[in-house]
């Protein structure tokens, strides 16, 4: 027997029309116990965080890190760069200042295959030339040849190594979901990294996005831990690439303590 009509059966007789009032309002009451238990989604919640439409990101971080990359390579030694010395550096600035008039915004927020294309060949003209100079460099210490005293080995070492972590920093930056453009849209499915604030609550805002510093921090980590620390990888492309500089950094390391132990002795 269902419950309305046990209500309708019981008012039926005399001093039925309290037991009826009672029952409408325990159905009341129930009614909006449900209704508070029912989650309300409204416009973009129910989403991942890396699915959350974001302010762009601004520019003067990413522009910090790849002048200091610019001026590290200037900084190196003619046998250990690209011929001329200036040419890579001149093209790195000539493709940092298209990027600004093409998209003068404070905010990253433009999105087009020229922009895109010039951002990866930016990030692909540092890596050349850091992995020109790094091949260089261990080059010379294989062969104990030209690598100078042990305090000028150390600073151009130090100098390969902090490209190699900028150079990263900025392939990661590029490609995590499509890269900056594309995160603050929110367009792709999965993310290529994840960071602690995406899977787990009430650790910062709801519409956190990581920027470049993120980006910077996962990659001075894993060239320092030779592992990832706090944010995981995710896809293929993204492991090969930590595993890439994970052994660039290893054997850069490695070679330069080893001939400055020689050096020093």
């Amino acid at each position: 027997m269902s419950t309305s009509e046990s209500a309708s059966d019981s008012t039926s007789g005399d001093g039925a029309g309290p037991d009826r009032e009672l029952v409408e309002r325990l159905h009341r009451r129930l009614d909006r116990i449900e209704s508070l238990l029912e989650p309300s989604v409204g416009p973009g919640e129910g989403r991942p965080a890396w699915r959350q439409p974001t302010e762009g990101e601004e520019r003067w971080a990413v522009t910090v890190a790849i002048l200091v990359a610019v001026g590290l390579q200037l900084f190196l030694p003619n046998r250990l760069t690209v011929q001329p010395h200036w040419l890579l550096p001149a093209l790195e600035v000539t493709l940092l200042l298209a990027l600004a008039a093409l998209n003068p915004h404070r905010r990253l927020d433009r999105s087009s295959y020229l922009l895109r294309g010039l951002s990866l060949s930016l990030a692909a003209s540092i890596s050349l030339a850091n992995a020109w100079s790094a091949v260089k460099l261990v080059r010379e210490l294989l062969h104990a040849t030209g690598a100078g005293g042990a305090l000028e080995l150390l600073s151009t070492a130090g100098s390969v190594w902090v490209t190699n972590v900028i150079a990263f920093a900025l392939w990661y930056w590029e490609w995590d979901r499509g890269g900056p453009a594309a995160r603050a849209q929110g367009t792709k499915d999965y993310p290529d990294f994840l960071f602690p604030q995406m899977g787990q609550e009430q650790i910062a805002p709801p519409e956190w996005q990581p920027s470049f510093r993120d980006y910077l921090y996962v990659a001075f980590t894993n060239a320092t831990a030779f592992s990832p620390t706090d944010t995981m990888p995710l896809t293929t492309w993204a492991k090969l690439l930590m595993m890439t500089q994970t052994a660039v950094s290893l054997i850069t390391v490695l070679l330069v303590v080893a001939r400055a132990v020689g050096i020093l002795q």
